[in-house]
């Protein structure tokens, strides 16, 4: 288990898709479950593997990978969904695997290279760590329709 974060930390979880590493505020994870197979849904964007019902809750599931644009995810055991929830929306996230939770200085964060509008849109920060680099997720732009970030 980690501390709790101090004045100028953040804390952040990690997860892999297709060998590259990424990362979220942790505060947006309601929860982490098992690949279920969702019910795809009509006319929906490509990057949307459908929905499902947690607990009562009908929520769309991601396709991660296909959102970022790093190809189309073959969900099998091994993948896992995050469940996020910013505002009142609550989505689920297919990533391949989660890693783990750490703490972070936010002064170790930095402004990724200029590469063009999509990459921006969702990458905010490049995060050197112990010899990888993660990329941390604006949690609000992959959320379908595009949620504004309050924070």
């Amino acid at each position: 288990m980690t501390e709790p974060a101090t004045a100028g930390q953040l804390e952040l979880i990690s997860f892999e898709i297709g060998g590259q590493e990424f990362c979220i505020d942790i505060s947006v994870v309601r929860e982490i479950r098992g690949w279920t197979p969702a019910m795809p849904m009509p006319q929906m964007p490509e990057y949307i593997r459908g929905v499902i019902n947690l607990r009562g809750v009908v929520m769309a599931v991601l396709d991660l990978r296909n959102r970022l644009g790093l190809g189309r995810t073959e969900p099998s055991s091994r993948n896992v969904i995050v469940v996020v929830q910013l505002h009142d929306q609550m989505v689920g996230l297919l990533v391949d695997a989660v890693q783990e939770t750490f703490m972070v200085d936010a002064e170790r964060l930095q402004s990724p290279p200029a590469m063009d509008a999509t990459v921006d849109m969702f990458i905010d920060a490049i995060i050197p760590l112990e010899g990888r680099m993660l990329s941390r997720l604006v949690v609000s732009a992959l959320m379908p329709g595009g949620v504004a970030l309050a924070a």
